[in-house]
C-alpha cells in the first residue's frame, strides 16, 4: 500500500505538470479530446480508487468511487447542482460513469480541489468507504488537493452528451510522460507575459475565495442583526411586563395588608374562645382525675394477685422438676394472661387518648364519661374471666400428673426397644468399616490429579515468563512510536513554515497584479480605438454586406469596428483579455505578424 500510494503521487504530480504546461502554450482553453486531460481523469480515477472497501450484493462485488463523492452533497451545499445534473443523464448506466461525470463537472466548475478537500476534512465518514491506509485516508489526499489548486487556472469545455463514460478502459499511457516537454514559445517576452497571467489568474482565484467568505460573513451578520431586532422586541416586551407584575405587586401588598388587619381581629377572638374553653376544662379535669385514681387503684389489685400467681407458680416448678412438659403448658398459660394484662394497659390507654379528646371537646364530656363507666364494666368481667382461667391451670396440673405415669410406662417400653436396636447398631459399624477402605482408596486418586495439577501450573508460569518479555518487546515499539511522534511534529513545523512562505508568495503576486494593471493602461492609451455602437453599423466593414437576421454583428476586441461572422471567426488571447476573444480576419493577420516579429 506506501508503494503504490507513493507511485500514484508522482503520477499525480507528472499529469498535472504535463497538463499545465501544455494548456499554457495552447492558450488555457480544453476539449474532452485533449491527451493530457483524459490522462488526468485515469490518475485522478485511480487515486480514488485506492483503497476502496469491496461492497457485496447479490449481483456481485462493488468498487465504485462515486460512493464517497456522493458525501460532498451533504457536506457542502453548492455541490448539489452538480449531483443533480449526474443523476439526470440519461447515457450514465454505472457507478464509474457517474463518477468520471462528477469528475469532468467539478473540473469545468473550477472547485474541484475544494470539494476533495472539504471530503478530506471529514476522514470519519470516509472511513466507511476506504480502508485506514489508503491514499484519501492518509496525508497524500492533502497534498493531492494542493496540487489540484493550480487547474483553476485552466478553462475546460467538455461535452458529456454522447461520450460513454460507462465503458470507458482506465489505463494510464506513460509515454507522455516520458517525451521532453518542448518549449512551443521560446521568447522570454511571452515566457514572462504566461507567468504574469498565471499570477493573476491565481490572485483571481484567491479573490473568488475571499468573496464567498464575505459573503459568508454578511449572512451572518444579517442573521445576527434579525437576532438583535428580536432580543430588542423582547427586551421591550419584558418591560412591559415588568411595569405589570410592578402594579400586580402593589395590588397585593394592599390586600395583604387587608388580610392582615383581619386576621389580627380573628386572632383576638380566638384569645378569648381560649380562655373560656380553659376554664371549661379545668372543671372537667377534676372528675377525669377521680376516675383515674379508681382505674389506678384496679390495677394495684391485679398486680397484687398476678404477683400470688407466680410465687405459686414458681413454689409447684421446684416441688415438680420431673414435670417440664406440663409446666410448658402452665408457661404458656401464664404468657396468656400476662397477654390479657397488656391487653388491659392498652385499653387504659386508650381511656387516656379520649381524655385527651375531651381536652379538646368539651361538650361532650357527659358522653365520654358514660364510654367509661362501659370500660369499667367490661373490666370487671375481664377480671372475673382471669379467675375462671385460674381454675383451669389446676385443672391442667391434675392431667399432668396423669401423663408422667404414663411417660414412666412408656420409657420401661424404650429400654426393652434399645436392646433391640444394639445389635443392628454394630452391624452398622461393619459396614462404615468398609466405607473408609473405600474412601481411602479415593483419596490416593485425588493425590495423583493434585499432582498433575501441579504440572500444569508450571507450564503456566513458563507461558507467563513468556509473556512478560512479549511486554518489553511492547514497550520497545511505544518508544519508536514516540519517536515518530516527534518525527510529525517537526515535519508539521515544516509545513507551517511553508505556509509562511505561500503568503509571502501571495504579497508578491498582489505586486504583479498592481504592475499588469499598469500595462492595461499602457496598452489602452496605445490603441486608441473607439468601440462603434450597433445603431452606427449596417454593412460589415470587411466584405460590405447588409446584415439581417441570419447574419449578425460582432465586435473585434481589437479594433472596435463590427463585422459578420464569416470575417471575425478567430480568436486570439490579447493583452487586455485573459481568455482567448474575437479578432476580425486583418487584426488577426496583425497580431500574428507581431508576435512572430517580437519571438524572431
Amino acid at each position: 500500500m506506501m508503494e503504490e500510494r507513493a507511485n500514484l503521487m508522482h503520477m499525480m504530480k507528472l499529469s498535472i505538470k504535463v497538463l499545465l504546461q501544455s494548456a499554457l502554450s495552447l492558450g488555457r482553453s480544453l476539449d474532452a479530446d485533449y491527451a493530457p486531460l483524459q490522462q488526468f481523469f485515469v490518475v485522478m480515477e485511480h487515486c480514488l480508487k485506492h483503497g476502496l472497501k469491496v461492497k457485496k450484493s447479490f449481483i456481485g462485488q462493488n468498487k465504485s468511487f462515486f460512493g464517497p463523492l456522493e458525501l460532498v452533497e451533504k457536506l457542502c451545499p453548492e455541490a448539489s447542482d452538480i449531483a443533480t445534473s449526474v443523476r439526470n443523464l440519461p447515457e450514465l448506466k454505472t457507478a464509474v460513469g457517474r463518477g468520471r461525470a462528477w469528475l469532468y463537472l467539478a473540473l469545468m466548475q473550477k472547485k474541484l480541489a475544494d470539494y476533495l478537500k472539504v471530503l478530506i476534512d471529514n476522514k470519519h465518514l470516509l472511513s466507511e468507504f476506504y480502508e485506514p491506509e489508503a491514499l484519501m485516508m492518509e496525508e497524500e489526499g492533502m497534498v493531492i488537493v494542493g496540487l489540484l489548486v493550480g487547474l483553476n487556472v485552466l478553462d475546460a469545455n467538455l461535452c458529456l452528451k454522447g461520450e460513454d463514460l460507462d465503458s470507458q478502459v482506465g489505463v494510464i499511457d506513460f509515454s507522455l510522460y516520458l517525451k521532453d516537454v518542448q518549449d512551443l514559445d521560446g521568447g522570454k517576452e511571452h515566457e514572462r507575459i504566461t507567468d504574469v497571467l498565471d499570477q493573476k489568474n491565481y490572485v483571481e482565484e484567491l479573490n473568488r475565495h475571499l468573496s464567498c467568505t464575505v459573503g459568508d460573513l454578511q449572512t451572518k451578520i444579517d442573521g445576527l442583526e434579525k437576532t438583535n431586532s428580536k432580543l430588542q422586541e423582547e427586551l421591550s416586551a419584558a418591560t412591559d411586563r415588568i411595569c405589570s407584575l410592578q402594579e400586580e405587586q402593589q395590588q397585593l401588598r394592599e390586600q395583604n395588608e387587608l388580610i392582615r388587619e383581619r386576621s389580627e381581629k380573628s386572632v383576638e377572638i380566638t384569645k378569648q374562645d381560649t380562655k373560656v374553653e380553659l376554664e371549661t376544662y379545668k372543671q372537667t379535669r377534676q372528675g377525669l382525675d377521680e376516675m383515674y385514681s379508681d382505674v389506678w387503684k384496679q390495677l394495684k389489685e391485679e398486680k397484687k394477685v398476678r404477683l400470688e400467681l407466680e410465687k405459686e407458680l414458681e413454689l409447684q416448678i421446684g416441688m415438680k422438676t420431673e414435670m417440664e412438659i406440663a409446666m410448658k403448658l402452665l408457661e404458656k398459660d401464664t404468657h396468656e394472661k400476662q397477654d390479657t394484662l397488656v391487653a388491659l394497659r392498652q385499653q387504659l390507654e386508650e381511656v387516656k387518648a379520649i381524655n385527651l379528646q375531651m381536652f379538646h371537646k368539651a361538650q361532650n364530656a357527659e358522653s365520654s364519661l358514660q364510654q367509661k363507666n362501659e370500660a369499667i364494666t367490661s373490666f370487671e368481667g375481664k377480671t372475673n374471666q382471669v379467675m375462671s382461667s385460674m381454675k383451669q391451670m389446676e385443672e391442667r396440673l391434675q392431667h399432668s400428673e396423669r401423663a408422667r405415669q404414663g411417660a414412666e410406662e412408656r420409657s420401661h417400653k424404650l429400654q426393652q426397644e434399645l436392646g433391640g436396636r444394639i445389635g443392628a447398631l454394630q452391624l452398622q459399624l461393619s459396614q462404615l468399616h468398609e466405607q473408609c477402605s473405600s474412601l481411602e482408596k479415593e483419596l490416593k486418586s485425588e493425590k495423583e490429579q493434585r499432582q498433575a495439577l501441579q504440572r500444569e501450573l508450571q507450564h503456566e508460569k513458563d507461558t507467563s515468563c513468556l509473556l512478560r518479555t512479549e511486554l518489553q518487546q511492547v514497550e520497545g515499539l511505544k518508544k519508536e512510536l514516540r519517536e515518530l511522534q516527534d518525527e510529525k511534529a517537526e515535519l508539521q513545523k515544516i509545513c507551517e513554515e511553508q505556509e509562511q512562505a505561500l503568503q509571502e508568495m501571495g504579497l508578491h503576486l498582489s505586486q504583479s497584479k498592481l504592475k499588469m494593471e499598469d500595462i492595461k493602461e499602457v496598452n489602452q492609451a496605445l490603441k486608441g480605438h473607439t468601440w462603434l455602437k450597433d445603431d452606427e453599423a449596417t454593412h460589415c466593414r470587411q466584405c460590405e454586406k447588409e446584415f439581417s437576421i441570419s447574419r449578425r454583428k460582432h465586435h473585434c476586441r481589437n479594433c472596435g469596428h463590427i463585422f459578420c461572422n464569416t470575417c471575425s471567426s478567430n480568436e486570439l488571447a490579447l493583452p487586455s483579455y485573459p481568455k482567448p476573444v474575437r479578432v476580425c480576419d486583418s487584426c488577426h493577420t496583425l497580431l500574428l505578424q507581431r508576435c512572430s516579429s517580437t519571438a524572431s
